[in-house]
């Protein structure tokens, strides 16, 4: 923990400590003055000799004996004073009677620093000796109260080390400064060593810290080479308590959100694996590398769902009407639910051959569960309901952070369980969770808009997982209640635009319907995800203007364009792209399009809009066109 420079101004502070000894000891003048300087300094100088035989915690040691330093100087100085030989020496080397005590109270000063430094740098740290602050602090109290619980990180117990890791997350979290000033004075190393061998306490609470501390962006480049990323990793996969692993989580989350670099470097470290298992924990089971049953009545759905199923092939959930999904989004307590026929269906396509042949006769399989998550299940299952659901949001909300226009990471959450475990806790889940699994899901959508890879291989139709993944968005999205699920539903939808069928035409109306959204953002967010499905880059734009118009959407967006203020821009290039995609519509120009479009292209606030002058003119003319003919 101590660096030679610092050793090498202790070696200076010794010798000068001996030289006032010395001459203050053998001073003819001012006896008694010299034989209390004498004293004090003897005082501080075994303590010097005593902290030269420490580990001292260098960040504070630094400052510590350079102010001692210029006390002993002086002090040297005073010494030598008081030996002058001769009457003239005597008369030039006249000593105020306040130089004295100034000095005495310099020293008593020093060795406080120094006894408190010594404190701070053994196991004393554990005792009540930290009470107050050295003389030293006095200007800077925050900074010495920092480097007070990092000693204690260092040399503390176990209990005291997670107070210490509590009280500095309370800082960091109180003002980005203070984290700052953790980050600088070496508290994360320590942090991380309490992560791997702290007790449950002391692990979550250096977890919490490290995940404070990574909202500072400056700061997170010490962290990662610290090696903030395989301890956080190793504490997730260690199977240890699951409220330190969900701290553990949630800090993950943060360093991600505040640093995209932090990304890589976790994914490196194999971190999506060991938190999509958190996620599945109790959502769906991984028995082998392709298998996924739900955690519960795993049996008795399985042979209802080849009993029931023609082939023994699960029903199509994906072509559900929105009403009969609506009418009773919840299965009743014995009713075979959508998400378990998605289930059923990735088993049945999964399954050993051996497996196969056994269900198919009608046996349950009598092989035991093998969990592959990486990371140890024992204990697990009698962890408090409130602290699994943590779990499993602090999981989701890493998975969402770490999602963020990163492809590569995407591809592996999809390539995973996560999109079938967002599907279940989206359906059957409740507060942070299905909040953070609708974020993931959001986020994984928007990289899919734009790389044509990830959309085809996570979001083909013929995937179970994307079924069901839809299946929940358009539920909440027919839904329609403003909750924290539609605005990410809505926005996960249409960037999924691209991946729907000509035939798949459930997606629009409830899209169409928050268009009449008393909510302002709703309607917004609609009309964006509806111009996704209809812009230039679709190639079902047609198929899906259609529907928008039949759906009653011309109405609504004619509606938005004259009174929908914020909306106005976005409502009327929506209805610009729907009228260059089916000019010849009487729909269309019975709900007042080519008026609306003509009173648009005369209000100078929209036509601003580069987007608005590049389609505008063009599907005003189209229409003009195609209404006239067809008035003929």
């Amino acid at each position: 923990m101590m660096g030679d420079g610092v050793m090498q101004i202790l070696a200076k502070l010794i010798q000068l400590a001996d030289q006032v000894i010395k001459l203050a000891g053998d001073a003819p003048t001012s006896r008694q003055e010299c034989l209390e300087l004498k004293a004090k300094t003897e005082r501080l100088a075994a303590l010097l000799r005593q902290a030269a035989r420490a580990d001292l915690y260098e960040r504070p040691a630094h400052r510590i004996m350079l102010d001692t330093e210029l006390v002993l100087e002086k002090a040297l100085a005073l010494a030598s004073k008081c030996r002058a030989h001769g009457l003239m020496r005597r008369v030039f080397a006249i000593i105020p009677t306040t130089a004295f005590a100034k000095m005495s109270t310099q020293l008593d000063n020093s060795i406080a620093d120094v006894s408190w430094l010594l404190c701070v740098s053994t196991a004393a740290a554990d005792d009540d000796q930290l009470n107050g602050l050295p003389p030293i602090a006095q200007n800077e109290p925050i900074l010495f109260l920092i480097w007070g619980h990092i000693a204690t990180l260092h040399t503390g117990s176990l209990d005291a080390r997670s107070d210490s890791a509590a009280a500095l997350a309370s800082l960091a979290r109180d003002n980005l400064h203070y984290a700052k000033l953790i980050i600088q004075e070496d508290g994360v190393g320590y942090l991380l060593r309490l992560v791997k061998e702290g007790l449950a306490d002391g692990q979550e609470n250096a977890a919490r810290a490290l995940g404070l501390l990574g909202r500072d962006p400056e700061g997170v480049n010490s962290m990662l080479h610290a090696g903030v990323c395989s301890a956080l990793t190793k504490l997730l996969k260690d199977g240890g308590p699951m409220r330190a692993q969900a701290a553990a989580a949630w800090a993950v989350a943060e360093l991600a959100a505040n640093h995209p670099a932090c990304q890589d470097l976790f994914a490196q470290n194999n971190v999506i694996r060991l938190l999509v298992g958190h996620l599945a924990f109790e959502t769906v089971e991984e028995h082998s590398r392709y298998s996924i049953i739900p955690s519960s009545k795993a049996t008795s759905i399985h042979s209802v769902v080849l009993a029931t199923t023609p082939n023994n092939k699960p029903p199509n959930s994906y072509t559900t009407k929105p009403e009969d999904r609506s009418s009773n989004p919840f299965p009743k307590p014995n009713a075979q639910s959508q998400i378990h026929s998605v289930i059923q269906s990735t088993i049945a396509s999964a399954k050993s051959s051996k497996h196969a042949a056994a269900t198919a006769n009608g046996a349950v399989p009598s092989w035991k569960p093998h969990v592959s998550s990486g990371f140890g299940t024992k204990g697990r299952e009698a962890e408090d309901p409130a602290t699994k659901a943590e779990m499993k949001a602090m999981a989701a909300m890493a998975l969402w952070q770490l999602a963020k226009n990163n492809p590569s990471i995407c591809k592996s959450i999809t390539e995973s369980r996560a999109l079938l475990c967002f599907a279940v806790l989206l359906e059957k889940g409740s507060g942070d969770v299905r909040y953070y699994s609708a974020m993931s899901i959001m986020e994984i959508a928007r990289v899919a808009e734009h790389n044509p890879d990830l959309r085809h291989s996570a979001f083909k139709p013929t995937s179970p997982a994307a079924k069901a993944v839809v299946d929940q968005l358009l539920r909440i999205a027919d839904k329609g209640v403003f909750d924290d699920l539609l605005i990410p539903s809505i926005t996960a939808l249409g960037c999924l635009s691209k991946t729907f069928r000509a035939t798949e035409t459930r997606i629009i109306g409830p899209l169409v319907r928050l268009l009449d959204e008393r909510e302002a953002i709703v309607s917004r967010e609609a009309v964006i995800a509806l111009t996704k499905f209809v812009c230039k880059e679709n190639f079902l734009r047609v198929e899906h203007s259609k529907a928008i118009i039949e759906a009653g959407g011309a109405k609504h967006l004619v509606q938005l364009v004259y009174f929908g203020e914020q909306l106005q821009t976005e409502a009327l290039i929506l209805l610009c792209y729907i009228s260059l995609n089916v000019p010849e519509s009487e729909d269309l120009a019975q709900a007042g399009v080519p008026a609306v479009l003509a009173w648009a292209s005369k209000q100078g606030h929209l036509v601003q809009d580069s987007r608005v002058d590049s389609s505008l003119p063009e599907a005003r003319g189209r229409m003009e066109l195609y209404q006239s003919r067809g008035s003929r």
